[in-house]
Protein backbone atom coordinates (compact mmCIF):
# COMPACT_ATOMS: atom_id res chain seq x y z
CA UNK A 1 0.00 0.00 0.00
CA UNK A 2 1.15 3.37 -1.25
CA UNK A 3 0.03 6.76 -0.67
CA UNK A 4 1.62 9.79 -2.19
CA UNK A 5 0.49 13.36 -1.31
CA UNK A 6 1.46 16.90 -2.30
CA UNK A 7 1.56 20.21 -0.77
CA UNK A 8 1.35 22.83 -3.45
CA UNK A 9 1.99 26.50 -2.38
CA UNK A 10 3.41 29.17 -4.81
CA UNK A 11 3.24 31.88 -3.08
CA UNK A 12 5.90 30.70 -0.61
CA UNK A 13 8.11 28.49 -3.15
CA UNK A 14 6.50 25.40 -1.47
CA UNK A 15 6.37 22.07 -3.64
CA UNK A 16 6.56 19.26 -1.10
CA UNK A 17 5.56 15.64 -1.79
CA UNK A 18 4.82 13.29 1.54
CA UNK A 19 4.85 9.15 0.63
CA UNK A 20 3.92 6.95 2.68
CA UNK A 21 4.38 3.01 1.99
CA UNK A 22 3.76 -0.52 3.93
CA UNK A 23 6.71 -3.01 3.12
CA UNK A 24 6.99 -6.27 4.71
CA UNK A 25 10.34 -7.20 5.94
CA UNK A 26 12.63 -10.23 5.37
CA UNK A 27 12.30 -11.49 9.09
CA UNK A 28 8.16 -10.84 8.99
CA UNK A 29 7.95 -7.49 10.84
CA UNK A 30 6.22 -4.44 8.54
CA UNK A 31 8.18 -1.51 7.76
CA UNK A 32 6.30 1.80 7.52
CA UNK A 33 8.65 3.76 5.10
CA UNK A 34 8.06 7.57 5.36
CA UNK A 35 9.29 9.53 2.16
CA UNK A 36 9.37 13.57 1.96
CA UNK A 37 10.39 16.35 0.40
CA UNK A 38 10.96 19.06 -2.66
CA UNK A 39 9.08 17.55 -5.83
CA UNK A 40 11.47 16.40 -7.89
CA UNK A 41 14.25 15.34 -5.20
CA UNK A 42 14.87 11.65 -4.06
CA UNK A 43 13.56 13.49 -0.45
CA UNK A 44 14.48 12.06 3.09
CA UNK A 45 13.56 8.96 3.96
CA UNK A 46 13.20 6.71 7.49
CA UNK A 47 11.37 3.71 8.19
CA UNK A 48 9.78 2.23 10.97
CA UNK A 49 9.43 -1.30 11.47
CA UNK A 50 6.25 -2.82 13.33
CA UNK A 51 5.26 -6.57 14.60
CA UNK A 52 2.08 -6.60 12.53
CA UNK A 53 0.26 -5.11 9.74
CA UNK A 54 -2.46 -3.66 12.03
CA UNK A 55 0.19 -1.39 13.96
CA UNK A 56 2.26 -0.31 11.13
CA UNK A 57 -1.55 1.03 9.07
CA UNK A 58 -2.51 2.43 12.48
CA UNK A 59 0.90 4.36 12.23
CA UNK A 60 0.16 5.23 8.37
CA UNK A 61 -3.12 6.45 9.37
CA UNK A 62 -1.71 8.64 11.86
CA UNK A 63 0.72 10.29 9.51
CA UNK A 64 -2.01 11.14 7.07
CA UNK A 65 -3.90 12.66 9.40
CA UNK A 66 -0.91 14.82 10.77
CA UNK A 67 0.35 15.70 6.77
CA UNK A 68 -3.30 16.65 5.63
CA UNK A 69 -3.26 19.01 8.71
CA UNK A 70 -0.55 20.59 7.48
CA UNK A 71 -2.16 21.33 4.17
CA UNK A 72 -0.86 18.11 2.01
CA UNK A 73 -3.55 16.85 0.07
CA UNK A 74 -3.81 13.19 -1.62
CA UNK A 75 -3.07 11.84 -5.16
Amino acid sequence: MTLLMHRVDPGNNAYRFYALSLEPTLFGDVALVRRWGRIGTRGRQIIELHPDEASASTALQRHRLIRLRHGYRAI
